[in-house]
């Protein structure tokens, strides 16, 4: 069941903060959602976006600038929590690790495998929320995110071919293998077996693929001020490895912007358009 906890109109649309008992992270979740003015009508597509490190579920929808781009093409916007939270939830002194710093993954290694059930979270028990709840039709659906959720967007796109029609990403995390935020986070959740660490790699990921045309395209947008970008973005590694295989992947490169989001405001409506003409073809 689903707990309003508040609603706001927005570009002929509503804006919606929601809280639910999470069955898949035993603590409560909390998301957002823009029901753009289409959905009164029929129901509409969804494109999901995941936020980065120690970002909420509120900070899409009050930063990005996103929904009157999602009005304009009809498109409903699901922004989860970047991870499970709460007093009996496990945590870390540090801002990179434990909440705010769920990483879209499934940890394994206690104290975190209770509660860090972000995979699980973001490809089934939420969706199914939103098709149960909302004028959604599910059987369209895209998404997105940037840095730590631009690499959960990929992941994710990648590991389920044919369940997504389209992802991108602002400044995403593309091996995070070869990261410090990585290697910290997957030691954690994953333990220090890296061969459990591959399939959250979009880079190993890539690498892997032997018939690219079951995958969408791959659209990245990577500011070249971005102060994250040579210790622990490395986007190059993730265009070599599209080479290797010809795998679809536009890398676009833009001088003076950084990480925050003024560059996502930037860039958001070529994101939402690239998703919308997937979604609404």
């Amino acid at each position: 069941m689903l707990t309003t906890l508040s609603e706001h109109f927005s570009f002929g649309g509503k804006v919606g903060y929601y809280q639910h008992a999470s069955s898949v992270n035993t603590c409560d979740m909390t998301f957002a959602v823009f029901t753009p003015p289409q959905a009164a009508d029929k129901k509409v597509p969804v494109l999901y976006y995941l936020a980065g490190l120690t970002c909420t579920h509120e900070t899409f929808m009050i930063k990005a600038g996103a929904q009157q781009y999602a009005a304009q093409y009809g498109i409903m916007l699901v922004a989860p929590d970047t991870s499970p939270r709460g007093e009996s939830v496990p945590d870390d002194g540090d801002w990179d690790l434990g909440q705010g710093a769920g990483f879209y993954i499934d940890a394994q290694q206690s104290p975190w495998n209770k509660n860090f059930q972000m995979y699980s979270y973001v490809t089934a028990e939420l969706p199914d929320l939103i098709k149960n709840n909302f004028a959604a039709d599910t059987r369209k659906q895209s998404i997105f995110g940037h840095s730590m959720g631009g690499h959960g967007a990929l992941t994710i796109a990648l590991k389920n071919p044919g369940a997504y029609l389209s992802v991108s990403a602002f400044a995403p995390i593309c091996a995070p293998m070869q990261c410090p935020w990585g290697q910290k986070v997957f030691t954690a959740y994953l333990g220090k077996d890296q061969s459990n660490w591959q399939q959250h790699d979009a880079t190993s990921i890539v690498k892997s693929i032997n018939d690219v045309t079951q995958y969408p395209e791959i659209l990245i947008d990577q500011g070249l001020s971005d102060q994250f970008l040579e210790l622990q973005l490395y986007p190059h590694l993730l265009q070599q490895a599209a080479h290797s295989v010809a795998y679809p992947l536009s890398l676009n490169q833009h001088a003076n912007y950084d990480h925050s989001y003024f560059f996502i405001a930037s860039m958001m409506e070529k994101h939402i358009r690239h998703h919308a003409s997937k979604l609404n073809n």
